[in-house]
């Protein structure tokens, strides 16, 4: 009986080195915070990488497909769920993460004997201004973290999503156009596929918004919409700068 504890620790140690490996070469999703509200970013083989979940409210993943599904529904459910027990103003990311999804993915995570589900996620809650916006980075075991800064990404390896991350701040300004953004993103997908240095790169001064072979999909929390829905599907190569 006492060896119990020590087989699900290394049974939950092998099962997280197995989702890692599985996620490997998985795509970056990409979410902003900018003055035209947030904008959510994907490079992928023609599958959804952003989507809708609630009026202004959207999530971003990589991982298996029938994995980021599941999240995706599991998210729209308990979003109408609270909108319609409460209102549709009081479905907040902080209610919907810490008391459904979280949870969710953390007992997936701990079932041993069950399949995991394999994602890594950005959501994302459009406010009044940027500085009301809120974008959380969800991790496949249920751990997540609130973004401050107004940029973050999702990658399967800590290390280059962080210094990817870093490399954005750096080379962005609130005052850049979505075409730029958008750049500065492919620009960041690119040195991380070919696991370039960061210091080694700079964002073009030519829009470069398409990637040969690849789906880049994009979509705004539209912070002027004068409706209910602020969720808008972007045609990447028509962005101006």
């Amino acid at each position: 009986m006492t060896e119990e504890p020590y087989r699900w620790l290394e049974a939950i140690g092998n099962r997280r080195e197995y989702i890692r490996d599985q996620l490997k070469g998985g795509t970056p999703v990409f979410a902003f915070s900018r003055p035209e509200g947030i904008l959510l970013l994907g490079v992928g083989h023609v599958r959804s990488k952003v989507f809708e979940i609630y009026d202004r409210h959207a999530f971003a993943a990589l991982g298996h497909p029938v994995d980021i599904e599941k999240v995706r529904q599991a998210a729209i459910e308990a979003a109408h769920m609270e909108g319609f027990s409460r209102s549709a103003q009081d479905v907040t990311l902080r209610r919907l993460i810490s008391f459904a999804l979280s949870a969710t993915l953390k007992n997936s995570f701990e079932q041993i004997f069950s399949p995991p589900i394999m994602v890594e996620a950005i959501f994302a809650e459009l406010g009044a201004a940027p500085a009301d916006d809120v974008l959380v980075r969800v991790h496949y075991d249920g751990n997540h973290h609130y973004e401050t800064s107004g940029t973050v990404l999702a990658h399967s390896e800590p290390k280059q999503e962080e210094a990817a991350g870093s490399w954005l701040r750096e080379n962005l300004k609130p005052t850049d156009s979505l075409a730029k953004v958008a750049t500065a993103c492919l620009t960041a997908w690119q040195g991380l596929m070919d696991e370039k240095p960061f210091a080694e790169l700079t964002v073009p001064k030519e829009p470069v918004l398409q990637l040969d072979g690849k789906t880049v999909e994009a979509a705004l929390l539209d912070r002027k919409s004068s409706g209910p829905d602020h969720y808008r599907t972007l045609q990447v190569n028509k962005l101006k700068i």
